[in-house]
């Protein structure tokens, strides 16, 4: 389970509502055992700056809020209309706006015009752009900042001989995603099989 304090009671059932109802609708959030990963590296790391790649209904952003340094903030990207909106909904009822700004709109065209500097990344969106979110992470990671990246397994296709998919060009990127973050001499990488797959790399 999560390590959010359950002393602030009111925002802990509110983050259960949020969670219940996007497990009814089918949206997918952050599962359990990959949260409670990387709330022991938001403990430890203690951000004061996280840039967020697919945002759905601003679960994972508001998880990760409370390990934030004083004074920080979440930058979240989402493309999906309807979801911006349940985000937006779900912000405004926490009381949490001036903390999390989501940027609407594709992360492809967003990215680039971005030039802040994060502490952490976290990537949780279209799986075959995630060569292309690593470019742009790496372009804005703090020095000893961290790369976390769900889902790099997807589903254990990620580390078969399986090939024909209609998901196939998304595993071939998570492939090269993996490829990349353990080839590279500035990062220290670990993947680990919890959720669908987790990748957390650290930079140097």
């Amino acid at each position: 389970m999560m390590l959010l304090k359950k002393e602030n009671t009111e925002f802990f059932n509110e983050l259960m509502i949020i969670k219940e109802k996007a497990l009814e609708n089918h949206i997918p959030i952050i599962m359990d055992d990959t949260l409670e990963v990387i709330s022991k590296i938001l403990i430890k790391e203690k951000p004061k700056k996280i840039l967020e790649i697919g945002t759905a209904v601003g679960y994972s952003a508001l998880c990760f809020l409370e390990y934030l340094q004083e004074g920080g903030s979440i930058d979240t990207i989402e493309r999906d209309e309807e979801r911006i909106e349940e985000a937006k909904k779900n912000f405004a009822k926490i009381g949490v706006k001036d903390k999390i700004h989501l940027y609407e709109g594709d992360a492809v065209e967003i990215l680039p015009t971005l030039n802040e500097k994060y502490d952490i990344v976290f990537i949780d969106a279209a799986k075959g752009k995630y060569p292309f979110f690593l470019d742009q992470a790496l372009r804005m990671l703090k020095d000893r900042g961290v790369i976390i990246a769900d889902n790099v397994l997807y589903k254990g296709y990620v580390m078969s001989d399986y090939n024909k998919h209609k998901q196939r060009t998304a595993v071939r990127n998570l492939r090269e995603y993996i490829a990349r973050v353990n080839e590279d001499a500035n990062l220290d990488t670990e993947i680990l099989e919890v959720g669908d797959g987790l990748a957390v790399s650290y930079k140097k």
